[in-house]
């Protein structure tokens, strides 16, 4: 059985770390360790799944979790990794935010007290930061740091050499607020390592800094590559290009998040097994040999997406998204309630008929054409010869074939499609 340090170097999982005495500890079991998650928005996106699986994975094996939201930090905005400053959120949206992803780390932790020592916590760095004065900050945290140290920092050169953004003093400051939350943790629950991408580096390093100046305490750092697609761009955006995919329901559901991880690239699909997945190496393994000789089945992307939609919303979840997904490439959308009709369809194009329209039965032919899955009335009258036109899943035949009230799916809906994959939504008003 491999030990800790082996599994994470086996799943690509260790990028730097400050210390390789860091690496008997891990295997020793007993370390407290921390990773902190700024609630810029009311919902974790994909991209934080690396950390909270590796959080996991660490809780596993014997060591102590903090998942530290940052209801202070997240009051400045990390510059790491941007190009301009973030939008600035009130107290409000923080809070607001704050609440919202506590219920989604709490799915990856366990934070009941049967965990004994290894009984996660969830904190808010908003504890410590928000009372701290102005003096305070700079007497007891700023004097521990060079100007040339913080600028070194490449979160921060980066911005200082675009002389048409720079940086301002407020993102300037939040390394050291980064640093001041692991010295606190360190003070307060004996945490000894903060884990983070590898745009964290700069911020872990400077809050070891701090905790050996204040109080001569032992601390590591362990930073995890960063998540991006074949070509090196950044990974968890959804086939627009600009919308994050999501770890709440809400915002990405279950179906939507099974279809983003089924369209993975075969290139990249067994690197997100191993950060994603709580799967052996060994199945892995196979499932990348199954991607080199067949990868027109997508095992591998089939199994990164039923194992990740079962850890972020549950196996119910997931089953549902298989099910919808089944059903739509399947031909049983009208097996579908509302809600999973609307998500799975989400894409396909639509228009609308008023209910008078199709109350006395509109022409099958006639309406190919009106929704555009048939480019004249011969391409359409051809479609349906060749039992190549369905409603509702239902092949159609002849050419007086109409669509009526009777057909309408939850009152108001019609799925009419042309051969095996070109969808049309037709929405009654």
């Amino acid at each position: 059985m491999l030990t800790i340090t082996e599994d994470l170097r086996a799943r690509g999982l260790i990028h730097q770390v400050t210390d390789e005495a860091l690496f008997d500890r891990l295997d020793a079991g007993g370390l407290c360790v921390y990773a902190g998650f700024d609630p810029t928005a009311d919902s974790l996106h994909i991209g934080h799944l690396l950390q909270l699986c590796t959080l996991r994975r660490l809780q596993l094996a014997g060591h102590r979790p903090i998942a530290l939201a940052g209801g202070g930090t997240g009051m400045i905005g990390d510059p790491g990794g941007k190009s301009a400053e973030r939008p600035l959120l009130s107290v409000e949206d923080i809070a607001t935010n704050v609440e919202a992803i506590r219920g989604q780390l709490a799915r990856f932790l366990d934070f009941d007290d049967s965990a004994g020592s290894s009984q996660a916590l969830l904190l808010d760095n908003a504890a410590w930061l928000s009372p701290l004065t102005v003096l305070e900050f700079l007497r007891d945290i700023g004097k521990n740091f060079t100007v040339n140290q913080m600028v070194a920092k490449e979160s921060v050169r980066s911005r200082l050499e675009r002389p048409d953004q720079g940086i301002t003093y407020t993102e300037f400051s939040y390394m050291l607020l980064q640093a001041y939350d692991f010295a606190r943790l360190n003070e307060d629950h004996g945490c000894t390592l903060q884990i983070g991408g590898s745009d964290q580096w700069g911020n872990i390093t400077m809050g070891i800094e701090l905790i050996h100046r204040r109080s001569g305490g032992e601390a590591y750092g362990l930073t995890a590559p960063l998540v991006t697609k074949a070509d090196g761009t950044k990974f968890g955006k959804s086939e627009s290009g600009n919308e994050s995919v999501w770890l709440d329901a809400a915002r990405t559901s279950p179906y939507r998040l099974y279809q983003f991880l089924l369209g993975v690239e075969d290139a990249m699909v067994g690197t997100y097994l191993r950060y994603f997945t709580f799967l052996d190496l060994e199945e892995i393994a196979t499932l990348d040999l199954a991607t080199e000789v067949r990868p027109h089945e997508r095992a591998a992307q089939r199994a990164l997406a039923s194992e990740v939609v079962a850890l972020v919303h549950g196996a119910d979840q997931r089953d549902a998204a298989i099910d919808a997904s089944a059903a739509l490439f399947g031909g049983r959308v009208s097996t579908l309630d509302e809600a999973t009709l609307l998500d799975v369809i989400n894409d396909v194009p639509t228009s609308s008929i008023s209910a008078t329209d199709i109350a006395p039965g509109l022409l099958l032919v006639d309406l190919l054409v009106t929704t555009g899955l048939a480019a004249s009335k011969g391409e359409a009258r051809r479609t349906v010869e060749q039992n190549g036109a369905f409603v509702n899943d239902v092949v159609r035949t002849g050419l007086d074939a109409e669509v009526s009230a009777r057909d309408l799916l939850h009152g108001r809906y019609v799925v009419l499609r042309k051969g095996k994959r070109n969808y049309h939504l037709v929405t009654v008003t």
